[in-house]
């Protein structure tokens, strides 16, 4: 059972991540995605193609939801659909050429935001703290 002093840190380290993760969104140069948007490119980058019945489950919406997601990515050439491989009554949807290009620069626009926060905010000694403390966290994800 945690006590005050864990359930305040859990409190902290939660607010944190949120506020870190805002600060993360707004760095990303595609100010045009929508998070659930960012989610499912990056979701069938790392996944590989997919229905949007198995999209909305993943994300945890309605399907009705996700294709108007679906819809929206596919307008502006960030999402393709091709037939499904064995389930003709359905499709797939994968990520174009231009999804790649986007995804990329949303990630790389994140990844400079911070690095450049951690080198002017921090010092040595603050950034190997920060190196320990992530290496903590990452210890708290399920295997």
């Amino acid at each position: 059972m945690p006590d005050k002093e864990q359930e305040r840190l859990a409190n902290d380290l939660g607010a944190t991540v949120s506020q870190l993760m805002r600060h993360l969104r707004a760095a990303s140069p595609q100010g045009a995605l929508t998070p659930t948007q960012r989610a499912v490119i990056a979701r069938i980058d790392s996944g590989g193609p997919a229905t949007t019945a198995a999209l909305a489950r993943a994300e945890r919406v309605r399907p009705q939801s996700m294709r108007l997601t679906i819809g929206a990515l596919e307008e502006n050439g960030i999402l393709a659909r091709s037939p499904h491989p064995t389930d003709g009554r359905q499709v797939v949807f994968s990520l174009t050429d231009a999804g790649h290009r986007v995804l990329a620069e949303v990630r790389r626009a994140k990844q400079d935001w911070l690095a450049v926060a951690i080198a002017d905010r921090l010092t040595a000694d603050e950034q190997r703290t920060l190196a320990a403390a992530t290496e903590l966290i990452q210890r708290l994800m399920p295997a």
